[in-house]
């Protein structure tokens, strides 16, 4: 893809909002504000999810006796973030992708 086709692509999910997975395991859900030519993120009114641990999986399991039992991520708001595109791994697309993690259309 040329630099003309990736800048009017990206340029779509200007101001929408994406939820960014990172190499640390967390989730960042959040309004892009723009990227750069190393791929660095900028998310406005994020929120930023953690996995539980496997401890809080191993309790909910062993109280509900339901080996698929759900358990809700930690999540905190962060506000303004810069997410290094090193760390990226994965971004998705959605329009209710606020509510919070996982799921979503890859980009």
């Amino acid at each position: 893809m040329h630099n003309t086709e990736a800048t009017v692509y990206l340029s779509q999910f200007i101001g929408r909002p994406l939820r960014i997975h990172t190499s640390d395991g967390r989730v960042f859900g959040g309004q892009m504000k723009c990227t750069d030519k190393d791929r660095n993120i900028i998310l406005a009114l994020t929120y930023e999810y953690r996995a539980p641990s496997a401890e809080v999986i191993r309790k909910a399991v062993q109280e509900s006796g339901n080996p698929s039992a759900p358990v809700n991520w930690n999540s905190r708001y962060v506000g303004l973030v810069v997410i290094p595109g090193a760390h990226v791994k994965k971004i998705e697309f959605e329009e209710n992708i606020l509510s919070g993690p996982p799921g979503g259309v890859v980009v």
